[in-house]
């Protein structure tokens, strides 16, 4: 079991390495002069020249791109172009408030999920379980700004003025010190994700509720809570994991829409304003990032997946 686990950490080492090369050559390929970009279309060539000279744009891109790299591994992402400050500290407490976010909406969306999953399976046939699955198929099919939006007006206007719409914390001030404004940030994550990780739990829940081993430990007599946590849910966990690991993965991803939308001050709102000031230090650094976590994500997704599969791990033993 072990081999399988370092095959799949080799693997995901190496995706990680080929997303440094595909993010470096993506940037590279933004179209006009980074430089020009900056300095505007007022600027000399002298100043545009020495600019070059500090980014170091005119050296050879294999150059370039290995010194970007060794930077990466050494911890250090570069010098922002647009504040003139460490890429860092930059993205140092921006990173501190997407993790807030993120962690909250994928803890939430997976307790509520697997709960409503395993609860429907049991209430199979009966109104709880069409009236939870209608609910979250039509959540499942809006994007996450619809969603953010009607909570915006449902609980921000007139109809329930109950929290703020944007983030309030001033600049340098944690997000989580006003604790309200988290909530509808969180909430739409948790709403994005939660439907596909209840769907998921539902079916493979109601195919190991069918299995011949639970209707075998019913016939012994083992009471319904017994055989469901010890019996059913632990073989139903395997295929959920990757589920859950593809959604928590796409939070990484998703939450650019989100803070965009909340004004929330964290890794998106950061890539955005890159994007906009054409700061390609920081696009560099978040993108890499984004991806990173997708990949920790899915290789701790194959880990549960193989920990709780009896038949991969007996196939790997032999």
């Amino acid at each position: 079991m072990s081999r399988l686990i370092i095959k799949r950490l080799l693997v995901s080492l190496g995706v990680l390495w080929l997303v440094t090369v595909l993010v470096f050559v993506a940037t590279l390929l933004l179209p006009g002069d980074p430089a020009r970009a900056i300095l505007g279309q007022q600027a000399t060539p002298e100043r545009i020249a020495a600019l070059h000279d500090q980014l170091n744009l005119d050296a050879p891109v294999w150059e370039r791109y290995l010194s970007w790299l060794g930077g990466v591994f050494t911890g250090d992402l570069g010098t922002s172009t647009a504040s003139q400050g460490p890429v860092n500290d930059l993205l140092g407490d921006r990173i501190g408030a997407s993790l807030v976010l993120l962690v909250t909406a994928a803890v939430l969306s997976t307790l509520i999920g697997l709960a409503l999953g395993t609860w429907t399976a049991v209430k199979r046939g009966r109104a709880a379980d069409h009236t939870v699955s209608g609910i979250s198929l039509v959540i499942a099919a809006l994007p996450e700004f619809v969603i953010g939006v009607a909570l915006i007006v449902l609980l921000s206007t007139t109809v329930f003025p109950l929290l703020p719409s944007v983030t309030l914390a001033p600049p340098g001030e944690p997000v989580w010190s006003q604790p309200a404004q988290l909530i509808l940030p969180v909430l739409t994550l948790t709403l994005v994700v939660t439907p596909y990780i209840t769907r998921m739990m539902r079916a493979t829940m109601s195919e190991v509720l069918d299995s011949g081993y639970v209707e075998m430990a019913r016939l012994k007599g083992i009471p319904e809570r017994t055989v469901l946590t010890r019996h059913a849910l632990p073989h139903a966990i395997g295929p959920v994991a990757q589920v859950i690991a593809l959604q928590l993965a796409w939070l990484a991803g998703g939450v650019v829409v989100v803070e965009f939308l909340f004004r929330y001050p964290g890794i998106g709102q950061a890539l955005i304003d890159g994007v906009n000031n054409r700061d390609v230090e920081v696009v560099q650094a978040i993108t890499l990032i984004i991806a990173a976590v997708y990949i920790v994500v899915n290789l701790l997704a194959d880990i549960v997946g193989i920990l709780t599969n009896p038949k991969l791990r007996t196939e790997v033993a032999r």
